[in-house]
């Protein structure tokens, strides 16, 4: 068992050496952040210790062991005024009777109908609107997870493939791996942790200019742009959640719950240095007979 530790460490030192040369981006990736299901966005985004369906994959997949039957879950979101369009599709069943879970997410946030103007002045200097196209621009996460139940602990993880396109300029292709994990304190306590991006994620850019859209960003004082690698860091997110039945015949619950983030570059978070980001998060929830619930975060 050891040496099968001491080689996964040993892997992941290599793992991150050889992605050395890329660089990390804050933000990067920010799609996958920006959260999934109703009751984490009224609650805050706050989710690690208590999600137990089959939006587990997205926020801790060692949530998916709570799942008792086939779960499926769908959403569709609009930001900016409708202007991008984020969209979720995600499946998740029990095997091995209950004891593991395995899912598939899919996830896409996309701008569609963007002008093209690269071509829409002619050599002559006139705007021919006949050259006018348009293009969308599209971030697609797959995540495909497995969990396992042992005892008070549940564990799980996926396995992350991220696609990002802009019309036919560029594309980029980014593979990563999460862990979490969830262990019940008590009855009415839980921890939860992930580990999103474990081994950090690279996303791997190509880009696609026809010789002649070139010298037309290079006339527009425009950078021209060359395959890179862009890579995403790892998250940290710590959680506790406290949960408990109120009142004459338990009709009523209460769940607490707190979730800590932790990034490792510069973002715009309530506490933040130069080596870490916290971004802490809180929600509360109330429930009345396991049918009407009002929640906050």
């Amino acid at each position: 068992m050891m040496k099968k530790v001491v080689f996964f460490l040993l892997f992941l030192l290599s793992v991150s050496n050889q992605l050395s040369y890329g660089q990390l981006r804050s933000y990067s990736n920010e799609f996958l952040s920006l959260g999934i299901g109703a009751r984490a966005l009224a609650m805050g985004n706050v989710q690690s210790a208590t999600v137990g369906d089959v939006t587990a994959a997205y926020w801790n997949p060692a949530g998916l062991n709570q799942i008792e039957n086939l779960q499926i879950g769908i959403q569709h979101a609009e930001w900016f005024a409708g202007i991008g369009k984020y969209d979720y599709v995600g499946l998740a069943s029990p095997i091995g009777y209950g004891e593991r879970t395995i899912g598939v997410s899919l996830i896409r946030f996309g701008v569609d109908d963007i002008p093209n103007t690269l071509n829409i002045v002619d050599p002559t200097g006139n705007v021919d609107y006949d050259q006018l196209t348009t293009f969308s621009a599209a971030d697609y996460g797959v995540l495909l997870s497995y969990a396992q139940e042992l005892n008070k602990l549940r564990v799980g993880g996926n396995v992350k493939i991220v696609h990002r396109r802009v019309g036919d300029f560029a594309t980029s292709w980014g593979f990563g791996l999460d862990l979490g994990a969830q262990y019940d304190v008590n009855d009415n306590f839980t921890l939860g942790a992930t580990i999103r991006d474990l081994t950090t994620t690279p996303n791997l850019w190509s880009f696609n200019f026809t010789e002649e859209e070139k010298e037309i960003l290079e006339l527009t004082d425009n950078i021209v742009p060359s395959s890179s690698v862009e890579l995403t860091g790892p998250r940290i997110i710590l959680g506790g959640a406290w949960e408990n039945k109120l009142g004459k015949g338990e009709r009523l619950s209460l769940l607490i719950a707190a979730d800590i983030n932790l990034t490792f570059e510069e973002r715009n978070t309530l506490i933040h240095s130069g080596f870490v980001s916290i971004d802490p998060h809180f929600g509360v929830e109330l429930g009345y007979d396991e049918l009407i619930y009002f929640r906050a975060g």
